[in-house]
Formats: C-alpha cells, sequence, structure tokens
C-alpha cells in the first residue's frame, strides 16, 4: 500500500492539516449546534465482565514540585506485578471524574469544550488480582471492562513499533480518540484537540506514575492499524493516537 505524504498541491499533508483548520477572525461562521445529534460521552461495553477497582486517593501526596523534578522516560522495568491500587490510581489520574456538576462530569484532564473524545484502553501484563488481557476503562463508574482475557504482550509489542518495552511493562494504556464527540462541534478543528486531549491524559499519568514509585514511556510510533485491530476499534469512527507504558523501573 502506498502512502502519500503530500497533497494534490504539493504540500505536506501535515501542513495541510495545520492551514486547513487555521482560525480567521469574521471568517468562523455560526449556526447552532445540533443537541440532538451530539454524540454520547461514554464507551461502554454492556456484555464484558466488568472489573471493580479501588478507590483512589484524592488526598495529600507527593509534591507536585517533586514529581515534575523526577519525571523521566522509563523504559526498563522490573519484572515484578504491578498493585492492583497503583492501576486503579492511575487510572483515575489519567481522566478520572474529580466533580460532578449541572449534569457536567469534570475530570481530572482538560478536554476542548467538555467533549471528553479519548477513550483509555488497557493492556494488562502483570497487575495483582487482574488477569492479563485486554481491557476498557469505564470512566463513568470507575471500573474495568474486561475485552480479551490472555497474554497479549507480542501483540501489543507490535503494534508499538516492535517496542520491547511495549511487552515487560506491567501495563500499557493505549488511547483512542472518538472523533466525532469533538467533530460534532469544531468540525476540522476538532483534530487538534484530540491530539491536545490526549497529551493532557498522558502527562497526568506520567507525574502520577512518579508518585506512585513507577515510571512510563510514552509512545506515539505506532502502527495504527495493528493498535486498532488489537482493541477491536474501526480506525475511522475511533482510532489510536497515543500509549504509555508503565511498570517498575529496573
Amino acid at each position: 500500500m502506498e502512502v502519500r505524504l503530500t497533497s494534490k498541491n504539493g504540500k505536506g499533508v501535515g501542513r495541510v492539516f495545520q492551514e486547513e483548520t487555521e482560525y480567521e477572525r469574521g471568517a468562523l461562521g455560526g449556526g447552532r449546534l445540533d443537541w440532538v445529534s451530539k454524540p454520547p460521552t461514554y464507551k461502554e461495553y454492556p456484555e464484558a465482565e466488568k472489573i471493580p477497582l479501588d478507590e483512589p486517593e484524592t488526598g495529600d501526596g507527593p509534591s507536585l514540585w517533586a514529581v515534575l523534578n523526577e519525571r523521566r522516560s522509563r523504559r526498563r522495568f522490573q519484572q515484578t506485578p504491578m498493585e492492583r491500587s497503583d492501576l486503579s490510581q492511575l487510572l483515575w489520574a489519567a481522566q478520572g471524574i474529580t466533580e460532578r456538576r449541572r449534569g457536567i462530569e469534570l475530570r481530572t484532564a482538560p478536554s476542548a469544550g467538555a467533549l471528553y473524545p479519548i477513550e483509555t484502553y488497557l493492556v494488562v501484563h502483570d497487575v495483582k488480582g487482574i488477569s492479563a488481557g485486554i481491557y476498557h476503562y469505564d470512566v463513568d463508574g470507575h471500573h474495568l471492562a474486561q475485552l480479551e482475557e490472555g497474554d497479549f504482550r507480542a501483540a501489543v509489542a507490535r503494534a508499538a513499533l516492535d517496542q520491547r518495552m511495549a511487552a515487560l511493562a506491567n501495563a500499557v494504556f493505549i488511547w483512542t480518540a472518538v472523533f466525532e464527540r469533538s467533530t460534532w462541534k469544531y468540525r476540522q478543528r476538532a483534530y487538534r484537540y484530540v491530539y491536545l486531549d490526549a497529551g493532557h491524559i498522558a502527562q497526568n499519568l506520567a507525574l502520577a506514575a512518579v508518585g506512585l514509585g513507577l515510571g512510563s514511556c510514552q509512545i506515539a510510533a505506532l502502527y495504527d492499524g495493528e493498535a486498532n485491530d488489537l482493541l477491536g476499534v474501526d480506525g475511522e469512527r475511533e482510532s489510536t493516537v497515543y500509549m504509555t507504558v508503565v511498570g517498575k523501573p529496573a
């Protein structure tokens, strides 16, 4: 399959994307939002087994300044299990709900228009009390939905551009974007916001990992189709945009 990196006018597709989604004063258009067609905020797997998670800690913790100072990308991990409570804390820190206000759930990470297009999936390798397999994080209920059980170390490492750290970590967080949640309001500009949202979430996770004595490394170099196939998403309405590996640093 040939990958076209330039548009018909000879510009790189990245440059075209930047230009086509620019805002100009007086040329923003208008119109009202169609609230009837607003996509649902949450993705659910009703038939999946629900794995309850520990209640996250929201009180005193490590100093933010110390955590920022200690954050580094970690690619080598001990081969010892992660605590189940630590996984719960990481998920909450990444994009957990902090407050419910007038029908809106506020989260730990900001999102353009509070539309929250990013979904969190997990490939669990070695976490106490949670079977190895593929999971979806239910933000609203703070639990995991088990999609598949089994050892997916090799598959997720292949999807992560054959990076071995994805097989050696305790867990791999995979973030997808449900684009319609953002394009419903922001049209083509939404794609900028989607990637920013994913970055906010990944940074939250990276800092939380340090606070728990864990290490992480963010991965944007991935085989999109293989990652999407692993999660069972279509790559069009919903597609993988980012990954993070987490484990006990060696």
